[in-house]
Parts: structure tokens; sequence; C-alpha cells
């Protein structure tokens, strides 16, 4: 589908102020389901851009939050490089795992009271986007999430103090879920995989499970890790994932 030009939403966020969103959906007219879409800890970065604009133009409408929005002005994109690395994983473990929450929340409404949403919800992250896609699957209004990669989950170290409950808030887990690892991914290794599917297990979730072999971050399509077989592979996935949890 042909897409319509990037439009930007700036969202109100109790004891935050503004978070802006990227918006990504088919050009004409049409009710999709909506997909807030969480990047890594670059923000808004041109493989997260072109990442959504693939999701949104297999019939979805695609949110992309500024997750560090009340640490950068609005527009921010951090550099692939040392110290774009070095400010990412700084304010990754400074925002309050609460303020991420609070981010999930707006960001579900706002895509619920958007006139191009048919009222379905869904998730989808990479790396800390991951994580967030997780947690904002807790929220019983969405069906699905698609986590690639996420970082912190088994170690419990996102956000303020190193210190976040979502193993612990995995019995409210309800909508369906997607995890995608890279099975020479460094950040999540054999040992922490194996701790966040016995949880699942544990609780009686309604997920699937895939491990390829590709490094961190291989869908994004800039850098050495990036496998382009793997990309479509991962998006086909992803697509038939929502095709049944959100139709």
């Amino acid at each position: 589908m042909i897409l319509h030009a990037d439009e930007i939403q700036d969202v109100d966020v109790p004891d935050s102020g503004p978070m802006r969103m990227h918006l990504f959906r088919p050009a004409g007219e049409g009710r999709f389901p909506g997909v807030l879409l969480f990047s890594e800890i670059y923000q808004v970065t041109a493989p997260i851009r072109r990442l959504a604009a693939m999701i949104a133009g297999n019939g979805y409408l695609v949110a992309v939050p500024e997750v560090y929005h009340e640490y950068e002005p609005a527009g921010t994109v951090l550099a692939y490089d040392p110290a774009g690395t070095d400010r990412g994983n700084t304010l990754k473990f400074t925002k309050p795992v609460a303020a991420y929450d609070a981010d999930a929340r707006a960001g579900l409404t706002a895509l619920l009271e958007h006139s191009a949403c048919n009222g379905r919800l869904g998730t989808f992250g990479v790396c800390l986007g991951g994580h967030l896609a997780y947690r904002a699957a807790l929220d019983p209004r969405v069906s699905a999430a698609a986590c690639f990669y996420p970082t912190d989950i088994h170690s419990g170290t996102l956000g303020e103090g190193r210190s976040d409950d979502s193993m612990a808030r995995m019995t409210e887990l309800k909508a369906e879920t997607m995890f995608v690892w890279g099975r020479q991914d460094p950040h999540v290794p054999f040992a922490g995989r194996e701790i966040v599917r016995a949880r699942l297990e544990e609780v009686g979730a309604s997920y699937e499970w895939h491990e390829l072999n590709a490094q961190h971050a291989f869908l994004r399509d800039e850098g050495p890790r990036y496998d382009p077989a793997l990309f479509l592979q991962a998006l086909a996935l992803t697509l038939a994932f929502y095709r049944s949890a959100l139709s």
C-alpha cells in the first residue's frame, strides 16, 4: 500500500509533558489495526522509520513514540556511534519504569482515538523497544505484541535503579506474544532466553518463540549486523502473527 506522508502527533503524558509520535499509515480511506512501535535506544532513526513504513504498508496504523521525550528535544535522533550509544544507554537506566508505562498508556490511547484506527491494538519493538512492547502488552487493550531481541527482561534491569517488575507482572499478560531472538546476541544469552521462556510457560502465556542464527539488531538496515534475508523472514513472521491476533 502507498503510505501517507509522515505525520507527527504530540501526545500529552501526565507528569512528563508532550511525547512526540511519528505516524505511518496507508493512504486513502480505511481503518486499520493500530501498532505502537518502540524503537531501540537511538529513538526514531532512519532504519526505525523504514521498519515502521514496512509494517504500515501492509495495512496498519503505526505510531512510533520518542522514548526519551522528557530528556531530549522533540525530534532528537541519537547517532549509531559511541556517543549516541552511551547517551541512549544512560537514559535507558535514568528513566523510571513507571514513566515508560505512562508513555505506553498515552500512546495506546492516542492510537485508539485516531480516526484511522479500527480499535484493535498491537505493539512491536526492537532491543529496548522489545522490552517496552512487552510491557505495553500488559495493558488489556493490547491483543498482540511482537518483541524482537528484547533486552533486560531476563535480568530485571530496565529503568531507574536498574530494577523492573517485568517478569513478576507476566501473570497479567493476556495478549498474544511473539518473541524473536538472535542466537548470537550477547545481550540476551541462552541462559537469559531460557529464563524468559520458563516464565512464559509458568504463567501459561499464549506465545510464539523464534530463535534465529543472528546477532543483536539484525533488523537494523544499517551497519554490519544487518541480515536482509532474516529481515524478510522476520517481517513475514510478524505479519502472519498480526493477521491472526489482530483480525
